[in-house]
Parts: C-alpha cells; sequence; structure tokens
C-alpha cells in the first residue's frame, strides 16, 4: 500500500507523457542543462507560504538525483509549486510545477536510480519513484522513521537543516491524496495545475520560491 501511493501518480504522468512530443526547452532553459553536474553541497531554501524551508544537499548521497535538483531549482521549476499531499507522521511531497505545461515537459526526463545510501528518516528528502529509473521532479520529506522505503530504492538526496517546524506547520487537513484520502488527484493537478489546487484544495501550502541559497566544494 505504501509503495502504490508512490507509483499510481508517477505511473499515469508516463501514460499521459507518452501522447506527446517532447517540449525542447524546461521553463525557457534548453533541457540539455537540467542535469548538468551539481556542487558537492549545496543548500536549497523553499520560501513558502508558512516560512522558509532550507535543504542542504549531498551529491555523495545520491548523485544523479543531486543533479536533477540542482537544475530544476536553478530553472524555477518548483516556483508557486504546492504541497500536495501531506499524511501526518509520513511524509509531506511535492514537485508538480504551478503551470501543467512545464509538469508536461519534464514526463520522459527520468533519471536512473541512486543506490540507497542513506536512510529515510525524519527531515531526510528523497524523489519519488514509481519503479526503477522512474524518477523525474517529485520529492518528499519524510515526517518519521520511514526507514523500511529503503528497500523500495527511494534514495535520499538531502536533509533538512532548519525548518522542520515549517514542515510539521503545513495544511495537512486534506490528508492522503485521491482515491484512498481526500486530497488532490495526481492527474489532475499534471492536466490543470494550479487552476485545479487553488479552486478545490485552497488551503494547500505552496512554494513561493526556491533558491540556491549555498553551494560548497569537498
Amino acid at each position: 500500500m505504501l509503495r502504490r501511493a508512490f507509483i499510481a501518480p508517477l505511473a499515469a504522468l508516463a501514460l499521459l507523457s507518452a501522447c506527446r512530443a517532447a517540449p525542447t526547452t524546461v521553463v525557457g532553459v534548453k533541457p540539455d542543462r537540467i542535469d548538468a553536474r551539481a556542487p558537492d553541497l549545496y543548500v536549497v531554501r523553499f520560501e513558502t507560504t508558512k516560512g522558509n524551508i532550507d535543504m542542504m544537499v549531498h551529491r555523495d548521497w545520491a548523485p544523479l538525483g543531486a543533479d536533477r535538483l540542482y537544475g530544476l531549482v536553478r530553472h524555477k521549476y518548483y516556483d508557486g509549486a504546492r504541497f500536495f499531499r501531506a499524511v501526518p507522521g509520513f511524509v509531506v511531497q511535492f514537485g508538480l510545477a504551478a503551470d501543467p505545461a512545464v509538469t508536461s515537459t519534464m514526463n520522459e526526463r527520468r533519471i536512473p536510480d541512486d543506490s540507497v545510501r542513506m536512510e529515510n528518516v525524519r527531515g531526510t528528502v528523497s524523489f519519488a519513484t514509481a519503479g526503477p529509473n522512474t524518477r523525474t521532479t517529485q520529492l518528499f520529506i519524510n515526517l518519521g522513521d520511514n526507514r523500511r522505503l529503503d528497500a523500495s530504492g527511494f534514495s535520499v538526496v538531502g536533509r533538512i537543516i532548519d525548518g522542520m517546524r515549517v514542515v510539521d506547520s503545513l495544511h495537512f487537513g486534506y490528508g492522503e491524496g485521491a482515491p484512498r484520502g481526500q486530497g488532490p488527484e495526481q492527474g489532475r493537478i499534471q492536466r490543470e495545475g494550479e487552476a485545479y489546487l487553488a479552486a478545490d484544495f485552497p488551503a494547500l501550502d505552496k512554494i513561493l520560491r526556491a533558491t540556491i541559497l549555498r553551494t560548497y566544494s569537498k
């Protein structure tokens, strides 16, 4: 059941994207630059409707994931995106763009798996997957001890270093996503973006802006 919560939405995403030709740009930037090598360590600041959340990304934990995340932040992919799945004690998930055209741009830009080098425990951040080699843009913040996810290939890419109180204060009122819960349908987020969420789930918090705050070399 835990696995299906991540798989079903991304499987639908893959089916939807198979009918489209891949666009040539990602938020106005050539896609061949989206996965350029990231710094060894960097801090992403997510400015949200509840306050700032700072995440330290460790490239040696998940190199391909760190490269993808660095490119997405620099290309402003997450700006305006909602925390669309918030399950108390489990995860907060995000990573579908406010503009559905931008989401569709990334549907086929999957990255190979990284090995699982760190445990999925409270405060760590991993990419959501739909099985082997299917990571794209979605991330989740672990709210508790989710080490059971390690064996399923959810490789940790970073850790919240400041702002877990902000994460805990995000809106959890809708619970799990449809059809298992009262939260939004990921298929509709992919098709309709912010228009759907603003109309039907207005209390969901959002990322106002994501920026690279600092970088480090080892």
